[in-house]
């Protein structure tokens, strides 16, 4: 990403930064302490880098740029501690990422693009559809922001916020890659999960990536009618398409997979919708997540209650298949992905 002639080189990997900084007439060894600033010790700013030379530092803002965006709202559940930020690029567009706290570590849901276009109707994100990418740069600092907020390590990460991250592909493995550097800030590939609706060519793509993250399919109809009436993606990429990519990927990675499948009552949470989600996963090495659909004010679905819910769980468990129901956080602070970020925008902040 090039900015008024400046480089973003948060968004480089170490060999990229290497090549840019001998570009510059700097020492190698350079590269790698600009990188660890960057990647280990989430600095935002080349005035941070105190072991760099002050002539060093104002070149490199001659030169370049950090994409680290700038935490402009936090709010913070009072009932489970989950924190939403919302974050102002560098162009003053807006995303949001999510901290969750779990017995087995942090976990942050970040955004990987600004707005989405898959248009599916029960999710805040996509109102208003797609204004860009983010870049790896862009990705990677709202972790490290929310760990410069709270002082604590984020161990596990998921691309499920707004915008598809296979919408934004190039960027998306990029950042992936950087995230789980050893060189860098060192996540393991395991607990990286990255969400879908259904793209085929990305999946097929990743397959060959070799990256043994998690895979997560937003699923939210057991067959092609009903979810072409909710989901937009449908219309392009049959279930059987999309579940012969997500077969090819597994034969790769061998990870089990996760269907997310959020419940709308009077839509997808019926005895039929049961028996065709049986059949459709049924001797699969996957998860399904039943997710209780959070209340949107542009569309009219609501949550099926919590017994139906639980109902719905058990008559797929009684067909030996894997469910959990999603523990439901943050829903006191705009808990629906997308909120946060309208809400702001309809204000006069923008």
């Amino acid at each position: 990403m090039i900015e008024n002639n400046l480089k973003d080189i948060s968004s480089m990997d170490l060999a990229g930064l290497t090549e840019f900084i001998l570009s510059l007439g700097e020492k190698k060894f350079r590269a790698r302490q600009i990188y660890d600033w960057i990647n280990k010790k989430n600095a935002m700013s080349f005035a941070e880098m105190t072991d760099l030379s002050k002539a060093l530092r104002e070149k490199l803002a001659g030169e370049a740029f950090l994409a680290a965006p700038e935490a402009v709202s936090t709010q913070v559940s009072k009932i489970d501690g989950t924190m939403k930020v919302l974050y102002r690029m560098r162009d003053g567009n807006y995303v949001e990422s999510v901290l969750m706290k779990y017995k087995h570590g942090n976990s942050v849901c970040i955004s990987t693009q600004v707005g989405c276009r898959m248009g599916c109707a029960f999710c805040a994100s996509t109102i208003g559809g797609l204004t860009r990418n983010l870049t790896p740069g862009e990705m990677l600092g709202q972790i490290y922001g929310i760990e410069r907020m709270t002082g604590e390590r984020v161990s596990n990460v998921v691309c499920m916020g707004t915008g598809e991250p296979l919408d934004n592909y190039d960027n998306v493995v990029r950042f992936i890659r950087m995230l789980t550097d050893q060189d860098g800030h060192n996540i393991s590939e395991r607990n990286v999960t990255l969400s879908t609706c259904g793209i085929v060519p990305g999946i097929l793509r990743l397959k060959e990536e070799d990256l043994m993250i998690n895979l997560a399919l937003s699923l939210h109809a057991p067959d092609d009618a009903l979810r072409k009436q909710i989901m937009p993606i449908a219309r392009r990429y049959s279930l059987d398409e999309i579940f012969d990519a997500l077969k090819e990927y597994y034969s790769r990675n061998r990870r089990r997979l996760t269907f997310e499948y959020s419940l709308i009552a009077g839509v997808n949470d019926s005895d039929e919708c049961v028996t065709k989600l049986v059949q459709r996963v049924r001797g699969m090495n996957c998860l399904i997540n039943l997710i209780p659909v959070n209340p949107v004010r542009e569309n009219n679905f609501v949550a099926p209650s919590g017994g139906a819910s639980l109902a719905f769980q058990k008559k797929l468990e009684k067909c030996g298949i894997n469910v959990t129901i999603r523990r439901e956080m943050g829903r006191d602070i705009d808990g629906a992905c997308g909120q946060l970020r309208k809400r702001y925008m309809e204000t006069d902040n923008i």
